[in-house]
């Protein structure tokens, strides 16, 4: 952001945060030099509106409100812009850097950003970032390449029914779903959609990947009761081939990989700082793996091995 831009961003928030009544366009523009240069009414109108809407995207509630002389004028309430306490451990803040960083693809990328700013401004207390290093090769971001993610976002949001066209993998051509969203899940760096399959009275779980053109929101609501969360998890889990069908036995060094210590089936200490971890194997293993770089060493099967390998020299070789 120009360095202008900013200090005109600046005196306007504190014009509207300061006042006790609403000021009009007329005295906002009588109050900030930036705007008394502006070289017509039209110019400082629409320089206005944008300042407007960047402080309000930047999270200032900003209130429109009409006087008994009809005229429109704006304040920014303190109490309306001031956060309750923040109390938040060290562990908690690191998740929500974490969970920033996650929509760094996605539309929500500003958003995301914005609230983060806010919560460290209110106290939320700055966490260590273990990935923010020169060093790091592997980064805590999930892709969100697929058009169809941020409609059908909303959509789970609003609890909102959607049509939309889906490509099975078999399929020649894509069929019409209509569908109610109950969430949306990534695993294994793909993104899945969970939801009631209206056409064959069922739960389904879809790729957003194979979803070809718009998603189109329906009117109406609900016809069928949403699972609980974790319910919908190990359905998204078996529909994306992730069931396992044998077992693996892994190197993972104590105090790390607890997604991976979570899911084993025995765990035996090794010493010198390693623990010895057998866990299910099934379709994607190897990609989940990866993500723990140093800190897994694969022991079998050797096809698994084998795969774990292949991929850190890719990211090795950028």
């Amino acid at each position: 952001m120009a360095i202008a831009k900013a200090e005109r961003l600046m005196n306007l928030a504190l014009c509207l945060l300061g006042t006790r009544r609403p000021l009009s366009k007329r005295e906002l523009r009588g109050s900030i030099e930036a705007y008394l240069e502006a070289g017509s009414d039209d110019s400082f109108n629409r320089m206005f509106e944008r300042d407007k809407d960047d402080l309000r995207e930047l999270g200032l509630v900003i209130e429109t409100v009409e006087n008994l002389d009809g005229e429109t004028g704006y304040l920014a309430r303190r109490d309306s812009n001031r956060l309750p306490p923040i109390q938040l451990d060290a562990e908690e803040a690191a998740a929500l850097g974490l969970a920033a960083k996650v929509w760094q693809q996605a539309r929500l990328a500003g958003a995301a950003s914005g609230a983060l700013q806010k919560l460290r401004a209110a106290g939320m207390p700055e966490a260590e970032d273990a990935y923010d290093t020169p060093h790091s090769a592997l980064e805590p971001r999930i892709p969100v390449h697929e058009a169809a993610f941020e409609p059908l976002m909303l959509a789970c949001r609003d609890r909102r029914p959607v049509v939309f066209e889906y490509r099975k993998a078999n399929a020649a051509r894509p069929e019409t779903r209509h569908v109610e969203p109950w969430t949306l899940e990534c695993w294994r760096g793909h993104w899945y959609l969970a939801g009631w399959d209206r056409e064959r009275g069922a739960e389904r779980v879809f790729r957003l990947s194979r979803i070809t053109g718009k998603v189109r929101s329906r009117a109406g609501a609900f016809t069928a009761p949403v699972p609980d969360v974790s319910t919908v998890r190990e359905t998204v889990e078996s529909w994306a081939g992730e069931t396992a069908t044998r077992s693996a036995l892994i190197r993972l060094r104590t105090d790390c990989g607890y997604p991976l210590r979570a899911r084993a089936v025995s765990v035996r200490e090794l010493g010198d700082g390693w623990d010895e971890l057998e866990i299910p194997y099934g379709h994607g293993l190897d990609a989940w793996l990866v993500e723990f770089g140093p800190d897994v060493v694969v022991l079998e099967p050797a096809d698994l091995r084998a795969d774990v390998v292949d991929r850190l020299r890719a990211v090795a070789k950028g």
